[in-house]
């Protein structure tokens, strides 16, 4: 039955129909971006399927890439801003046959019927195949749409359902269990019954997938907006085990008296925590995983009459990028979220600590990461079950680390360099140039203003004169002085933070 309705269906898409059927050739909109048009979302991507072979589908477009044994092809659309348009993939009819590894199938042939591609389809919600009839003078879409599964009554009832025999959905592509709970995490959709059995029933051939597609879709469950019921989820249908097994350790882990819950509940909250604010990627993973090692460093403390972690965030950020690199992680993403993991625990006393010593976090975790930092510290304050996000104590920290932000926090913001050190003090290359830049950073932490072209010259100089041991006993002598902080720009920026 023709529907009308006012899709935003892009002019390149409408273009690809068109350019399909000029040449007799049928053409429907398929797969997720069919579920999210009827969910009133914008697509991710968007896909064809044709009764149009591979070699029709090239011949039709100006610019394809064909690199597959299934038969889909890329069109590239150069024009376009939008990068969900850079390629629209279109895909023949096809029967499949044969999943003996649980990735992929054996065989593949094309097929003029539309109703062999739908039921090979993994999700009635993806299984809805959309026919562009024309577009009205009011700009609305005329369309049809095929649906044999029902897949528009699971999108009303917001449920995941197999196509046909969820068992045999499930054997063909393993990973199918593991975007089911990410379509639920996505979309707030319910797993159907007899889905979730087979998900369990299923989740070890998970084994047989490749760690870079497992990825793709936990990182979509992570910045999904309910990856702790999703994770829990995840649990229960057998399938996390398959991911992160250690995060399974942490249940039923005790923790101190400061902590309402145990480090698994802790470590979903956490997370959580991180998606409601919409943090970045980095942030969510080092939320979750930055307590990952409190069940091996647990010991009973005799004398605090408590359970102590001592060390935690230092195993910790190794068994992280032991995890991360499982996954395939980049190697930046990884150096990232374990950076983190392993500074999580900068708390000291605020009124004790100096600011030279802020100084040196921000050295350890990178000026690009410290505001990460302070909100995965967010993320497990509110973890243990306490309301505020921003206590005194944090606040005092924040501006003290906008204060050293604003100051020279490494040799290579030093203004000097070994070239111009070996200039004006004669040196030849070789361990006095490194001692000399690293006495002259631990003055420049001491007291910014020294970080002056003349004032470095001047004291390079100096020290070159000096024998090996004085230099590093200068270098101590530096890290022992204490903070001044009574300018008027210190006292406004405390004032920003509400702290004395």
């Amino acid at each position: 039955m023709p529907e009308k309705q006012n899709f935003n269906i892009p002019k390149e898409i409408l273009e690809i129909d068109k350019v399909l059927k000029s040449s007799a050739f049928g053409s429907y909109l398929i797969g997720g971006c069919v579920r999210d048009l009827l969910l009133d979302l914008k697509p991710r991507d968007w896909d064809f399927t044709t009764n149009a072979k591979p070699d029709d589908i090239i011949k039709l477009f100006s610019k394809t890439f064909y690199e597959n044994e299934y038969g889909t092809v890329g069109v590239v659309n150069e024009s376009t801003i939008d990068k969900t348009l850079e390629i629209v993939e279109i895909t023949p009819y096809r029967l499949e046959a044969g999943y003996s590894d649980s990735r992929r199938p054996d065989a593949v042939s094309w097929s003029d019927k539309l109703e062999d591609d739908l039921k090979r389809r993994d999700f009635t919600v993806n299984a809805i195949a959309l026919h562009i009839n024309g577009v009205g003078k009011s700009g609305e879409i005329k369309f049809e749409l095929v649906d044999l599964y029902k897949g528009q009554a699971d999108i009303a009832k917001k449920i995941i359902r197999a196509v046909g025999n969820p068992d045999e959905r499930l054997q063909e592509d393993a990973l199918r269990s593991l975007r089911a709970i990410r379509l639920s995490a996505e979309l707030d959709f319910k797993i159907e019954a007899q889905t979730a059995l087979a998900i369990k029933k299923n989740s070890a051939l998970l084994k047989k997938i490749a760690p870079e597609r497992i990825r793709e879709e936990f990182v979509r469950i992570i910045m999904s907006p309910k990856p702790m019921e999703s994770l829990i989820l995840s649990h229960e249908l057998g399938v996390l085990q398959y991911i992160i097994p250690e995060l399974e350790r942490a249940i039923g882990i005790k923790q101190n008296q400061a902590h309402a819950f145990d480090v698994w509940e802790h470590l979903l909250r956490s997370v959580q925590h991180a998606a409601d604010k919409g943090w970045s990627l980095e942030i969510r993973l080092a939320a979750l995983l930055h307590d990952i090692s409190k069940p091996e460093t647990r010991r009973f403390s005799p004398e605090k009459k408590d359970w102590t972690f001592h060390g935690h965030e230092v195993v910790g950020a190794r068994v992280a990028g032991k995890i991360l690199e499982r996954l395939k992680f980049p190697k930046k993403t990884i150096e990232t979220i374990t950076k983190l993991i392993r500074a999580h625990m900068f708390f000291s006393d605020t009124e004790q600590i100096t600011l030279s010593a802020v100084r040196r976090l921000v050295v350890r975790v990178g000026q690009e990461n410290v505001w990460d930092l302070m909100n995965v510290r967010i993320c497990d304050r509110i973890g243990t079950g306490r309301p505020k996000e921003n206590p005194y104590r944090l606040r005092k920290y924040k501006s003290m680390v906008e204060q050293v932000m604003r100051d020279p926090i490494s040799v290579n913001m030093l203004k000097i360099d070994g070239r111009k050190i070996m200039e004006v003090t004669k040196l030849q290359p070789g361990p006095k140039i490194g001692q000399i830049l690293h006495a002259l950073l631990e003055e420049v932490l001491e007291d910014p203003k020294l970080n002056t072209e003349v004032y470095l010259e001047n004291r390079a100089l100096e020290l070159s004169k000096l024998k090996d041991k004085k230099l590093q006993a200068i270098g101590e002598l530096a890290k022992a002085r204490k903070d001044v902080e009574e300018d008027k720009e210190i006292k406004e920026l405390r004032k920003k933070y509400y702290v004395e």
